[in-house]
């Protein structure tokens, strides 16, 4: 016995995800005037995309299969000191890339790490 919706169910199921997405980030954009933000609020979101990067960034660096590293053989952790330690001597963002690529795609292709 399948349990399948049908292709209305479906069809309504994607409208109303569509309204809800385009109602929730249209919302900012709605008022005619600026909303105010308290002064602690505009400070906390100069700090969102690096809080926003790192969230997406450390588990995927110092995780495997959802399990913390036990083994310094990880090509990406290297990766990630060599990006960090360019980036910390000379500023810029192309810089960490190549360096950040020059040192995984050894470790892992060369090394199978």
């Amino acid at each position: 016995m399948t349990n399948a919706l049908s292709d209305t169910a479906v069809l309504l199921a994607i409208l109303g995800l569509g309204f809800v997405t385009l109602a929730t980030r249209a919302f900012f954009l709605m008022p005619r005037r600026e909303l105010p933000l308290p002064g602690w609020s505009r400070r906390a979101m100069k700090y969102a995309p690096l809080a926003a990067l790192v969230a997406v960034a450390l588990p995927e660096v110092l995780m495997v299969q959802g399990q913390l590293l036990t083994d310094l053989r990880n090509a990406r952790l290297w990766a990630a000191v060599a990006s960090l330690a360019w980036y910390a001597v000379r500023r810029g963002m192309l810089g960490p890339i190549v360096i950040g690529t020059a040192v995984y795609l050894p470790l892992k292709l060369g090394l199978g790490w």
